[in-house]
């Protein structure tokens, strides 16, 4: 994630000089934006650990990518409520393991496909 946004940042700056992008610059860029909108914590309202793997795994994922940056603390707070109530057993063992295994990635995957589907057709 860490490489993820130094080249966000390095193509931000080249981006300002007003230069052409690619299809995968623009990506990049998109997926940039995201991931720094992610890390962003209200003050005194820290996420568990459980819920900071989830969130950046969303991200580095590319399960945020459909959605607009503006929408993605929305898209946060609902999918923690989302997850504690659907898949509670999910965070249970993200808990007791604290690594993504190979089964425990594929539950990941699965329940953030269904919320997306969700969180995607909500209206405003």
């Amino acid at each position: 994630m860490r490489l993820d946004l130094v080249q966000y940042r390095e193509l931000v700056t080249f981006a300002q000089f007003g230069a052409e992008l690619d299809k995968a610059s623009q990506a990049l860029l998109d997926r940039g934006a995201r991931l720094t909108e992610l890390l962003k914590q209200g003050q005194y309202k820290p996420l568990s650990v459980e819920e900071q793997i989830l969130i950046i795994y969303a991200g580095n994922r590319g399960f945020l990518d459909d959605f607009e940056v503006s929408k993605i603390q929305k898209y946060e707070v609902k999918l923690f409520g989302y997850l504690n109530k659907e898949h509670p057993e999910l965070i249970k063992k993200l808990r007791k393991k604290m690594e993504i295994d190979a089964e425990l990635d594929q539950e990941i995957s699965s329940a953030l496909k269904s919320f997306n589907k969700q969180f995607g057709e909500e209206k405003e």
